[in-house]
Formats: structure tokens, sequence, C-alpha cells
């Protein structure tokens, strides 16, 4: 089988700054002390820590899988996914992906608020590198699936969260990616679309394409994954395969 991500000795490291851990000081009172200081030679610099977001991940993961991303709140699992999707620059190390990603990470990711639903059906389909012919074979399956018929001329700014989660998903999982990359954002539709969202998922895997799904929905992703990445603290814990 082929491999459809290789991550090797991925780190994503930010630089956290703070003011000495000062409570609420008014800017006036800010100016006289530093000018003050200035005046006795005492200017310190704000300190710096290092926070390491992902340190040291490894994985490969083989087409077709269905993979789901657990660990706790700040475990690392959104930033892994936005460094897959390549909205974040790692720090160092390696990645591999062997074909087209579509990423759900967050309400309204990869929509224009200003555009309608129809016009970012065909953004979205652009972006992926599909044509005008392939986006319209797959159109009347994406609003279908969304249920937002009604609103498909108005502007995605006007959408709930829920309409445009809809929305998002429906284009995600249609457009035909060969890697399908989901956060917990699907928590914010109600449990009838998660289910169908869930059984489009499995769709696209056993098509021979690759699913990422974070959630901490342990049922979800105990029906859903063939394996599951254990992150803690930014680092890999375990890789087990799950048991159906």
């Amino acid at each position: 089988m082929a491999v459809a991500i290789r991550v090797e000795n991925l780190t994503k490291k930010y630089i956290l700054r703070h003011e000495g851990g000062q409570k609420y000081v008014a800017l006036r009172d800010v100016l006289t002390g530093s000018v003050k200081k200035a005046i006795k030679g005492e200017i310190t610099l704000p300190s710096k820590e290092e926070f390491y977001a992902l340190n040291n991940v490894s994985f490969e993961l083989q087409q077709g899988e269905r993979v789901g991303i657990i660990g706790r709140n700040g475990a690392g699992k959104s930033t892994l996914l936005k460094v897959l999707s390549r909205i974040t620059e790692p720090t160092s190390g390696r990645i591999s992906i062997k074909g087209r990603v579509a990423s759900l990470l967050e309400v309204g990711t990869g929509f224009h608020p200003e555009l309608t639903g129809r016009e970012n059906i065909f953004l979205n389909g652009s972006i992926l590198g599909m044509s005008k012919r392939e986006i319209q074979s797959k159109f009347d399956e994406i609003v279908a699936f969304a249920e937002v018929e009604r609103f498909l001329d108005t502007p995605v700014k006007r959408y709930s969260s829920g309409m445009y989660v809809r929305l998002a998903f429906a284009v995600a999982a249609h457009l035909e990616p060969e890697i399908l990359i989901v956060d917990e954002v699907l928590a914010v539709g109600d449990s009838e679309f998660q289910k169908k969202c869930l059984g489009k998922m499995q769709d696209v895997s056993s098509s021979g394409r690759t699913v990422l799904f974070v959630s901490h929905n342990m049922a979800a992703i105990q029906n859903l994954c063939d394996k599951a990445i254990f992150l803690k603290k930014g680092e890999v814990q375990t890789i087990e395969e799950q048991r159906k």
C-alpha cells in the first residue's frame, strides 16, 4: 500500500513573551515608570519562553487509512493538522504528502464571507485544482448533503455556524481530495448531521482516500478510525491500531 503522509521529526516552536508578570497597569504609569527607569538605567527587556506545540513528531500513514488524532486540549492536535494543511510552517522536520488535501479545521476556513454559498463551492473547487466541469458534476451532491439549497445564493457571512459547517464539510468531502483532514468542527452540527458526516468519511476512505480526524468523541474515533495517534504536550505517546 502506498504511503499517503510521512512525517519525520516534526517540530513547531513558538516564542512566548512575558512582561514580568505584572497585573493591569495604566498607560500613563507604564510611560512614567519607563522614563524613571531610563533615567536610572534600569530598563529591562521582557522575558521570553520557548513553547513546543509539536516536538519531534514522526509517523507514517498509508493510503486509504482512517486515522484519529486524540489528546487533551493543548496536546498539539490542531497545530499538527494546520502544519499538514500548509497553513502553518513547521520550525523543523519534514513532511511528505502524496495527493490533494482538503481541510476543515475551523468554522469558515477556506470560505470568503462576502461570496455566496454557490460561489464558495466553485472557489474551493478551483483551489483544489478542479476544473469548472468537475465541480459542476459534484455540485448537486454537495448542495443536497449540506441542506442549504434555500440559502445557496446568500453570502455565507449570514449563515449560522451550523450552516457554515454543513456546507464546508460537504465541499471538502465531495470534491474528491486524496486526503481529507477534519478537526473537531463537526461538534457544531446536530447529531444527525454528525452521523451523516462520519458515514461520508467512511465512504471517502473506502474509495482509497486517506482521512485524518481530530475529535474528543472517543465513540466516533472508535467507530470511524483504523488507527489512533495519541498526542501529549506536543509529542506522540502511542500509535495504536483500532480493534473493530
